[in-house]
């Protein structure tokens, strides 16, 4: 069997990890957080994401998954090597590759057999043989000579179902220019090879493209369908009847039509922002796609001005309480990156209205993203103290236990009665027979 190390503990690595175990891969997860190290090996995840934490144990107890800090003997005795780290932008958009050309230098100190390196983070195009340089130069630097080859391997999770869409793919891309590399890949993947999951095998450039051509084409979905509510809203018709005919055409489908406040995370806008850099590089220009980042900026602003426009009519803003439900871009995530409820939030706070905000697990990391407006925030025991004497109920992120909330109960608790749907959760006619003055999205 061949054994398997994974060097980042994050999202994307945690997951990975975990989930190569579960295939009955001897997998090892290295990082340089020691106490993320123990926690993990104590079976304590430090990720939120469903079905995580009982796999994490599962292959604990039956050590198919161990956790070190020691690199070195991680890369000596890993013969596939995936590179798992964050790539964060910078302020001009492009990917930090410091983390990753960080690890590369660590491989090429301690490789000392053949090794496949397989980029998993996401990169820009040209990383893999960045990468592949990079390890080049070390070794020879060691006056050593060891082969190895680089693989672009790009992940397609989605949070809140990472772990899902880890056990059932719906492709696996492996970019490589080794058939040795790709037939040690297959075997990384043979549960999934064996299952008939599509496998797309191409160059290492082709697959690092693909990650970012995908992301992108979701955002330009997402701020389609969002600009459609906005002239929805004006006209008079119905985004959501709208998008599902939209969604019977076979040619688009009704996946990621839902009109929303903007998207965020993790994904979505760094890539989107990446990939109109790499092109920029290449004297090109993505305007398809450089309009969807700003359609997606000016779908959380207008989201943020109607609430504003709207209870100032007959509340005084100084005095306002509005009530927030969700605070993480999605739900099944406690991930706060570029969330439509950080600028939200921040729009309100700039008027003078005090938040009563509660998330299932956002709270924590919302605590110090809006830290300039703690002063303004109260952070809540659940939806109904949220709701307790506000002026305005927001719903910005469409958790589960908020689509079966009391609305009667709400309606009791709240001071005035306006309910911002921004997720589309509640029947119109319901919330107004209850009593709310509702506002959806494109409704």
């Amino acid at each position: 069997m061949n054994k398997i190390t994974i060097i980042g503990t994050g999202y994307v690595g945690l997951v990975q990890g975990v989930v190569l175990s579960e295939f009955g891969m001897d997998v090892t997860c290295v990082d340089v957080d020691e106490q993320k190290i123990q926690k993990l090996a104590k079976g304590i995840s430090l990720v939120y994401e469903p079905g995580l934490q009982s796999l994490l144990e599962k292959n604990l107890q039956e050590r198919r998954i161990h956790f070190t800090t020691n690199i070195n003997e991680a890369v000596r005795t890993g013969r596939i090597i995936f590179i798992a780290v964050g790539t964060p932008p910078k302020e001009d958009g492009t990917a930090d590759l410091q983390y990753v050309l960080q690890v590369a230098d660590s491989i090429a100190k301690y490789i000392d057999s053949y090794k496949v390196i397989v980029n998993k983070s996401t990169v820009p195009v040209g990383t893999g043989q960045l990468v592949r340089d990079t390890i080049a130069e070390k070794i020879q630097e060691r006056s050593a000579s060891v082969e190895f080859d680089v693989v672009s391997n790009p992940e397609f999770l989605r949070e809140g179902n990472a772990v899902k869409d880890c056990l059932q793919p719906d492709r696996v891309v492996i970019g490589a220019d080794s058939q040795r590399a790709i037939d040690l890949m297959k075997q990384v993947y043979d549960v999934l090879y064996i299952n008939q999951t599509p496998f797309v095998i191409t160059n290492i450039k082709t697959a690092e493209l693909i990650k970012y051509a995908a992301n992108a084409y979701l955002a330009v979905k997402i701020s389609y369908i969002n600009e459609m509510a906005l002239l929805a809203e004006k006209v008079g018709a119905d985004i959501n009847i709208v998008a599902k005919a939209m969604g019977m055409d076979g040619r688009i489908s009704p996946k990621f039509l839902h009109a929303g406040p903007g998207y965020g995370g993790s994904c979505f806008p760094k890539d989107t922002n990446a990939i109109v850099r790499i092109a920029r590089e290449h004297g090109e220009e993505l305007m398809v796609v450089e309009a969807a980042i700003a359609a997606n900026q000016k779908q959380k602003q207008k989201s943020a001005q109607k609430i504003i426009t709207t209870i100032s009519e007959t509340v005084d803003l100084s005095e306002a309480v509005v009530a927030v439900w969700g605070l993480s871009f999605k739900p099944e995530t406690d991930d706060m990156r570029d969330a439509p409820s950080i600028e939200i939030i921040r729009a309100l706070v700039l008027k003078g209205i005090r938040i009563r905000a509660y998330c299932p697990q956002g709270m924590a990391e919302a605590q110090w993203r809006l830290l300039e407006q703690a002063e303004a925030i109260t952070y809540c025991t659940d939806e109904y103290d949220a709701v307790d004497d506000a002026d305005a109920l927001v719903v910005v992120t469409e958790w589960n236990q908020f689509r079966g909330a009391d609305l009667e109960k709400v309606k009791r608790l709240m001071r005035n009665s306006y309910l911002f749907d921004l997720r589309n959760v509640y029947k119109r006619h319901i919330a107004k027979n209850i009593g709310f003055y509702y506002y959806g999205t494109g409704r």
